[in-house]
């Protein structure tokens, strides 16, 4: 079977094709854009077949398709950071709608019958209530950015798909999730650089952050991606899912966290610059749905996932000192 990943050399991405390489009888490919950075998917480029292509680009998206014809199809390819999403609405947009409606298309053109998963997001639900936690999938969308409203219409565009032409299509809404690889800009990555640089001597004592009061549902991506796999594997087409933990973490959690893993002493200060026009308040789920199709549940703790980021970024930063 051909499994194919777009957005293969993303955070994501990258931890899915390790996993699905261990799967027997599987070959993996991927689609990344021209300008992605491989970095990410160094160490199996040798097992993978990867194909440069802009997903927004209806013909060399159709083209690559007809060639690959893939069984499985996992769509990871977006504009993942919410901040990046107000400061370019139309790009994140774009990306995020356009790019699922042409891979959609090109498989349901080509008339072949790809498993396909879209990738959703938590962040469709936005502003919820305390008496709406844990979040279901049956819970009203409040988007609060245009990441937001670009991921309920990629999801849609997904049960649109499904009722029309029967496509084989499971949207998973994932909750915050976290891991090596995770970029910079993403606050559990961005507080582990931070220490890995004070700790080196390459920044002042002092860590800066946004605001650390929203509480958030934090997952590893490692647990994450094997829900991907088991959506195609055992999920009902034109279900929504969610993924996530269950529990609850303020932002402050993480760091006090982190920082318990140094034995520098670290001063806090808040940055105003690191702060978001709008942010989700909690946002916590419920994952009983996915768990009584697939049996999944997370595995992997949420210290052992922090102490795992925080010791990729010691090595990225010992690197760049030698």
């Amino acid at each position: 079977m051909i499994a194919l990943i777009t957005g293969i050399a993303g955070f994501a991405g990258s931890h899915l094709a390790d996993f699905l390489l261990q799967q027997p009888d599987l070959e993996v490919l991927g689609i990344d854009s021209p300008k992605a950075n491989l970095e990410k998917i160094s160490h199996i480029k040798s097992k993978i077949r990867l194909y440069r292509c802009d997903i927004c680009d209806f013909n060399n998206l159709f083209k690559v398709i007809k060639r690959i014809r893939p069984d499985l199809v996992f769509h990871l390819a977006a504009q993942a950071y919410v901040p990046d999403s107000w400061k370019l609405p139309a790009l994140s947009l774009n990306t995020n709608i356009i790019g699922t409606l042409n891979l959609l298309e090109s498989i349901r053109s080509l008339k072949i019958s790809s498993r396909i998963q879209i990738a959703c997001s938590a962040e469709e639900y936005g502003r919820v209530s305390k008496k709406e936690i844990p979040v279901k999938e049956l819970s009203q969308f409040r988007p609060l950015s245009p990441y937001a409203v670009g991921k309920i219409t990629q999801d849609m565009l997904g049960y649109q798909y499904y009722q029309n032409y029967q496509m084989y299509i499971v949207r998973t809404r994932a909750f915050n999730h976290l891991g090596p690889r995770m970029a910079e800009s993403f606050v559990a990555a961005n507080f582990s650089k931070q220490v890995a640089l004070i700790e080196a001597g390459r920044q002042e004592p002092v860590i800066k952050v946004g605001n650390l009061s929203p509480v958030r549902d934090f997952t590893d991506v490692r647990d994450i991606v094997r829900g991907y796999w088991l959506s195609l594997v055992k999920c009902l087409p034109g279900e929504a899912y969610n993924l996530c933990s269950g529990k609850g973490y303020k932002i402050n959690d993480l760091l006090d966290i982190l920082l318990s893993f140094s034995n520098v002493k670290i001063r806090v200060q808040v940055d105003k610059a690191r702060l978001r026009p709008t942010d989700v308040p909690m946002l916590v789920g419920d994952y009983s749905k996915f768990r009584r199709q697939t049996q999944w549940s997370p595995c992997i703790p949420i210290k052992k996932t922090l102490f795992d980021i925080l010791s990729y970024w010691r090595q990225k930063v010992a690197k760049k000192k030698d």
